[in-house]
């Protein structure tokens, strides 16, 4: 069913079309540029149409994974497009589910369309016969199968607006091989009207919120990718407050790094110092976007006040992990707005706040940086890279990374500036997602530099879609941080084992893989290569190619999100368990 009222005007066409023909008019109308998927027996009809396309551009990838990937940092990182898959059904969408999880719960519209068994014979076992929507059910935000000409772009249209409206996310419609293939008559086309958020707000929300605020003492703010087109509001907020800015992980760029009032991502004893003491006495918070789940909240362990200001589009994200003394059902770039402009005419005066609290950010920031260059070894320096990176990447370059180590060493010691600059898989927590991710940033973004950070665990799930860069004209950075384990988990395990158990993965020679699928290949073996290395790579990429770096990594130095999500949890362990935990790991200790 189409929504009422949502496309009230039509054209009239009054002929037979092909729904492969109809498909394709639906896309161009939405602001889509590219399509990524693999053809199949399915959709090959779509893909005839999409060859003809003068707006979109399909893109063949090697894996349906990486396809959702690609999509979903197209929506990420270009503010009003979304990103769009073109897919076979069944192993298709069992293969893109990945990213589709990853979508749904990072909040990341995506308009999925698969091909469908024929709906036109009796013949039952037909290929890739499968209840899609029953599989996807738990995943998205809403399902279609076409049964009708007629229908076809009406229902892509209303896909369309349900992915974008409220808490975005992931939609699919299947579209039968049959409808695909042959013509029906279609008498008249929906006009498409884009999608406006709403932009009312209670506006005694809003004054209780400023009230809260300015009788503070302590205030501080948490915003997420919920904010992230409105950093430049935030900002003047905390001028005006006084108040530390902390992010989640997915919003790191809803705030720019470069801010003085920028405390880090997280508040918890799992954030850097300078969040962690920045927030110690906070006694009034902002949050806005962000919907304190378990990564920005070093698994549930930062210390929300009473006075809690929630802002979210989604009302199930309200005082579900923390009471909000005031819940604000909203976007962000509603609300934040409106709480600005009633805070700026009450005349506050916490310049003396504001400087004390920049001078302990700075003074804290400085002493974790040193930490970490003064942990030298004859691997890579982590502090040393990111800041050479930082150095040589433009302002508007786009950092994408995985799920590993890695990320939370960027999350710590990597300075973002701009919106929508820094892209990371979050609360799904997908491994495979940067090399796909970055691919999809590129080229929807072709003239801004776009670098990808990837643990070489991550890297051997996605590496091969380099092929898909380099055939595609996609060339970026790919910095694979070499140590030979998964990482984080290993680290996990020693902490809480005293042992590392199926987190070896064998000696990768990266140089290989990229002989076969047409990159460049950079070695960073030492701190003395960063500079060299890192300029080496962006050259490259800037003259076309795509450029695989291994990074010998220095991993010896845990995050303090490691440490300090390990003590969290233990602490949170029934008191026997967690003696026996303890005690494990000492007597392993001791007996090696």
């Amino acid at each position: 069913m189409v929504e009422s009222g949502r496309e009230e005007k039509t054209i009239k066409v009054g002929a037979k079309r092909s729904g492969a023909w109809l498909v394709r008019y639906a896309l161009e109308q939405l602001p889509i540029s590219h399509t990524f998927g693999i053809p199949g027996v399915h959709n090959t009809e779509i893909y005839d149409e999409l060859g003809k396309s003068e707006a979109i551009r399909p893109i063949l990838v090697t894996h349906e994974a990486g396809a959702a990937f690609m999509a979903d940092a197209v929506s990420r990182s270009s503010a009003g497009e979304i990103g769009a898959m073109v897919i076979v059904p069944a192993a298709g969408l069992t293969h893109a589910m990945s990213g589709i999880g990853e979508a749904y719960l990072d909040g990341i519209p995506l308009l999925v369309i698969t091909g469908g068994t024929r709906t036109d014979i009796d013949f039952g076992f037909q290929l890739h016969e499968i209840d899609q929507h029953k599989v996807l059910g738990g995943i998205s935000k809403g399902s279609w199968l076409v049964r009708e000409h007629r229908d076809i772009v009406p229902t892509i249209f209303e896909a369309y607006h349900r992915a974008v409206s409220g808490m975005p996310g992931p939609v699919m419609i299947e579209i039968p091989a049959n409808l695909q293939l042959f013509r029906g008559d279609v008498e008249t086309l929906p006009v498409f009207k884009p999608h406006v958020p709403p932009d009312t707000v209670d506006e005694e929300d809003i004054e209780q919120a400023v009230d809260l605020l300015a009788g503070a003492a302590n205030p501080g703010i948490f915003v997420g990718w919920g904010a992230v087109d409105v950093g430049r509001e935030t900002g003047r907020i905390a001028a005006l407050l006084g108040a530390p800015v902390a992010t989640t992980l997915q919003g790191m760029s809803a705030f720019p790094g470069s801010h003085p009032l920028h405390a880090g991502m997280g508040f918890s004893r799992a954030a850097v110092p300078a969040a962690e003491n920045a927030f110690a006495d906070c006694d009034c918070l902002l949050a806005a976007g962000a919907r304190f789940g378990e990564i920005p909240t070093g698994s549930f362990g930062c210390k929300v006040p009473s006075n809690l200001i929630h802002i979210d589009i989604d009302p199930t994200a309200l005082s579900r992990n923390f009471p909000a003394k005031i819940a604000i059902e909203g976007d962000a770039r509603v609300v934040i707005p409106k709480i600005l402009e009633k805070l700026s005419a009450r005349g506050l005066k916490n310049e003396g706040r504001r400087l004390r609290v920049e001078k302990q950010i700075a003074k804290d920031k400085s002493a974790y940086r040193q930490e970490w260059y003064a942990n030298l070894s004859e691997r890579v320096n982590p502090a040393m890279f990111f800041d050479e990176l930082r150095k040589q990447l433009s302002d508007d370059g786009i950092l994408v990374v995985d799920d590993g180590n890695h990320t939370f060493l960027a999350a710590e010691l990597f300075e973002v500036r701009q919106k929508r600059t820094f892209l990371s898989p979050t609360d799904f927590n997908c491994m495979g997602y940067c090399i796909p991710a970055a691919i999809g940033a590129k080229l929807v973004n072709p003239t801004r530099q776009v670098a990808a950070i990837v643990g070489d665990g991550a890297f051997l799930m996605t590496g091969l879609e380099l092929l898909t860069a380099a055939r595609e004209g996609a060339p970026l950075a790919c910095f694979v941080f070499s140590d030979g384990e998964l990482s984080q988990i290993a680290q996990g395990q020693e902490i809480t084992y005293n042992r590392k158990v199926c987190t070896s993965l064998g000696k990768l020679r990266p140089e290989g893989i990229a002989l076969a699928v047409g990159a460049a290949f950079v070695s960073i073996g030492d701190n003395s290569r960063i500079a060299g290395g890192i300029r080496a790579a962006l050259a490259m990429a800037e003259a076309g190619q795509p450029v695989l770096v291994s990074v010998n990594i220095d991993y010896s130095k845990r995050t303090r999100f490691t440490q300090g999500v390990a003590k969290t949890v233990l602490k949170r362990f029934p008191a026997r368990d967690r003696f026996r935990f303890i005690s494990r790991e000492l007597i392993r200790k001791v007996t090696g």
